[in-house]
């Protein structure tokens, strides 16, 4: 793994949520985007080398959807930039984590992306993210 790629934090309301973070990090969002695959609307901010992705659900079956049911809007996930997505799902697998799709997908900001369970990585879903070149 190379660096923390981004923060995602799930939010009730895109517009609203940006612009609080407009606010907050004094920049509009340098990207948004649909991603329909996994039912969200999508905000980049970029704050020196970090960024943050906020997400709102777009239908109530959305990953998104049920985490502000069950726990409100906040912090989502943790992602990681990775060089080889399929040679760290395997390592990772071979490792005990619990990896939450079979193969990578096509995720936002153009990167393929898997998740690991939050219940193998003590509470905290993690992404990992690999440049689509």
């Amino acid at each position: 793994m190379n660096k923390i790629e981004h923060i995602g934090i799930a939010v009730k309301n895109l517009d609203e949520a940006n612009i609080v973070y407009s606010k907050i990090f004094n920049q509009q969002p340098y990207k948004t985007e649909s991603v329909e695959s996994e039912h969200v609307s999508t905000s980049f901010f970029k704050v020196g080398q970090s960024k943050f992705e906020l997400l709102e659900a777009t239908n109530s079956e959305s990953a998104i959807a049920k985490f502000i049911e069950k726990k409100g809007e906040g912090i989502h996930h943790i992602a990681f930039d990775v060089d080889d997505i399929y040679v760290e799902m395997e390592r990772l697998k071979k490792e005990g984590f619990i990896i939450l799709n079979e193969n990578p997908k096509k995720g936002a900001d153009n990167k393929l992306v898997c998740f690991v369970h939050p219940k193998s990585a003590n509470g905290v879903l993690i992404e990992l993210c690999q440049e689509i070149k």
